[in-house]
């Protein structure tokens, strides 16, 4: 069993409003297989507990003009990790040092990875792993979301 179309546009849906908020490391899992109560876990994480929120703000308006509304939200007063329940699709939005440690892409790393097509829709997104806030001399980002020892503009600084 996949994930339905329709979970999968929800989750799309939820990217381009989480984009447009400057989430980082927005990912899509598709729990299918493995939770019979959702298809997707939607992941995004912020530096600050006001940008989580701005970010649950915008994946709940976007989501809204589908018609919808959350079964159950979670963990909105302490903005550090916010469940949104849509039943199809289960919305994560976390304190980028909560997701650091609770590391629910490893909890679920057997479960394929949603194409979101963010980088269809906007050039300039980066890809999973990587800050959509960065610019081109930002430092990389390994899959933890912790910088790397060398910065991206050092093989420049070389010659």
């Amino acid at each position: 069993m996949t994930a339905t179309e329709q979970s999968i546009e929800l989750a799309r849906a939820a990217a381009r409003a989480a984009s447009d908020k400057l989430a980082l490391n927005v990912t899509a899992i598709d729990v299918s297989d493995r939770l019979a109560i959702t298809d997707i876990f939607f992941i995004a994480s912020a530096e600050t507990e006001r940008q989580v929120n701005a970010i649950v703000d915008g994946i709940e308006d976007e989501l809204h003009k589908f018609d919808l509304r959350p079964v159950r939200r979670e963990g909105r007063s302490g903005g550090r990790w916010v469940l949104l329940d849509y039943a199809d699709i289960v919305v994560h939005v976390q304190h980028e040092e909560d997701r650091v440690f609770y590391a629910l892409e490893r909890l679920y790393g057997d479960c394929p990875v949603i194409d979101l097509q963010l980088g269809e829709l906007d050039p300039s997104a980066k890809p999973a792993g990587a800050s959509a806030a960065a610019g081109a001399d930002a430092e990389p980002v390994t899959a933890a979301g912790t910088e790397t020892d060398v910065p991206a503009n050092a093989q420049a600084n070389k010659n």
